[in-house]
């Protein structure tokens, strides 16, 4: 859409700014900058009144879909609404315009939020001690791997492996990889849960741990994951925990009661903070108290004055995970959303996410294909293989929604579904916009036996047609091809 370019609203010498005479003496850039680094020809920026550029954006924050503009199923993503009150209290002065290099007694209600933060969490998951470094939560199960690693080596074994259900988000076999480890897959059996028998013969003395995710990437609770704890252990490997759908389980059921000796939280996910468009994020790592040692430097601790300080002197650790602290701002915003909520609050949350998944799934199975019927619970997985003989794909289902004005679920996840739609509604969404969600795909399912081809050409209504998103992904380039103006 070139009228959405700031370069085609170009006026040259036009500015969206008046700045003052220089108060100091001026001196060439050559004088101030070392000449190498110096540009041969002026950068081409767009010359712009303010209005011009206040349009521009307000024109693009109306064309891109969000949360606060309709529904975005988006599943094991828990795109949920974020209460603006949580905004305001990261915005406090007090938080929002300290530096991480500050002397401690200057930061103190800072660190004591950390610590209560680092608290709730370990309320919530029934761990004994968090970190809350890792910036997101691929970051978080690097941490929680580098543990497991230091946990083995500390003990004088040298460990290889690191299994993984088949359904497994895919950072969890980066993580492993990129921390050293080997992986070994474990099938998923009929009901879409782990096979116990295979992990069985897959479980050795070099396995370091199990990675799992609960409720699995098919939105199904491991209701033997009590039996695969003992498992695990039996052979002394430790069971890690993917987070990423905590949002199942608040108030409800705790991760460590389960036998997790270690695993991340997604703050942008389960505790309603701004999530997507590249971060920030946050990925806090819980552990049980025999992997407290290797938690990352510095720790927040409380002397018995209340006060907190930054404990450096923790000889097993694993080191700092980034340079400062972790993303504080997002850290504001859970720990406000979590004391808002309080515990019955969390527990309604995850009440509300089942429910509503349930709900959905039970409209949405009359049309599509329902590979593992489950009760689910904050998610489902459905396939859109019965459309196949139509010549419909599940990105053509994902496609058509977008002109109903809804945000398309995840598509082809997890990969052991054929033609996967992966959707979770979070407890957020109202009754209304879940039955106009469900009419949608009806809708859609409808026109796909129909007239096919509306959905092969889809989408229709929105600013920009269907891409081929294999080329761009392979040949990526988003440089602007500037034209001088006429």
């Amino acid at each position: 859409m070139p009228e959405s370019l700031l370069f085609d609203k170009t006026s040259e010498g036009r500015k969206g700014y008046s700045l003052p005479p220089a108060d100091v003496p001026e001196k060439p850039l050559d004088q101030l900058l070392p000449s190498e680094v110096l540009r041969k020809i002026p950068a081409r920026l767009p010359e712009c009144s303010e209005l011009d550029v206040l349009r521009h954006y307000t024109r693009l924050s109306v064309l891109n879909h969000h949360v606060e503009k309709d529904f975005y199923p988006l599943g094991s993503c828990t795109m949920k609404y974020n209460p603006k009150v949580n905004e305001n209290a990261a915005r406090l002065e007090g938080f929002a315009s300290i530096h991480p290099l500050q002397p401690e007694s200057t930061v103190q209600g800072a660190m004591r939020l950390m610590a209560d933060l680092s608290d709730c969490l370990c309320r919530i998951a029934g761990m004994d001690a968090v970190t809350l470094q890792p910036a997101a939560g691929a970051h978080g199960e690097m941490t929680g791997i580098k543990i497991v690693r230091a946990f083995h080596e500390d003990s004088g074994t040298s460990r290889r492996f690191v299994l993984l259900p088949d359904s497994a988000h895919g950072t969890n076999p980066a993580s492993a990889a990129i921390s050293g480890y080997e992986t070994v897959t474990i099938r998923s059996g009929p009901s879409g849960l782990i096979d116990l028998a295979d992990l069985r013969s897959k479980l050795n003395p070099d396995v370091a741990c199990l990675m799992l995710t609960n409720p699995n990437t098919l939105g199904l609770f491991e209701s033997n994951i009590r039996e695969i704890a003992r498992m695990v252990h039996g052979e002394g490997a430790l069971l890690y925990m993917d987070g990423a759908n905590l949002n199942a389980l608040l108030g409800i059921a705790l991760p460590g009661d389960m036998g997790f000796d270690v695993m991340h939280f997604n703050l942008h996910k389960t505790f309603s903070t701004p999530h997507g468009g590249g971060g920030p994020g946050s990925g806090p790592v819980g552990v049980r108290s025999h992997l407290e040692p290797y938690l990352p430097v510095p720790v927040v601790t409380r002397s018995r004055d209340g006060s907190c300080s930054f404990d450096f002197d923790r000889p097993k650790s694993i080191g700092k995970m980034t340079g400062f602290w972790g993303n504080f701002g997002v850290m504001v915003r859970a720990y406000a959303y979590i004391r808002m909520m309080g515990a019955d609050g969390l527990r309604q949350v995850s009440e509300n996410a089942v429910l509503n998944a349930n709900y959905l799934m039970r409209l949405l199975e009359k049309r599509f294909t329902l590979p593992h019927p489950g009760p689910p619970m904050h998610e489902f997985v459905l396939s859109g293989d019965n459309l196949a003989s139509n010549g419909i794909k599940t990105l053509d289902i994902a496609k058509r929604l977008l002109d109903f004005g809804f945000h398309a679920p995840t598509v082809y996840f997890p990969l052991i579904v054929h033609e996967a739609i992966m959707i979770e509604p979070t407890e957020t969404e109202s009754k209304e916009t879940l039955d106009a969600f469900a009419q949608a795909m009806e809708s859609v399912h409808r026109e796909a036996e129909t007239s096919p081809q509306t959905l092969l050409t889809a989408p229709h209504t929105t600013p920009v047609g269907r891409l081929n998103e294999g080329l761009a992904a392979r040949a990526l380039n988003v440089r602007y091809d500037f034209k001088e103006p006429r």
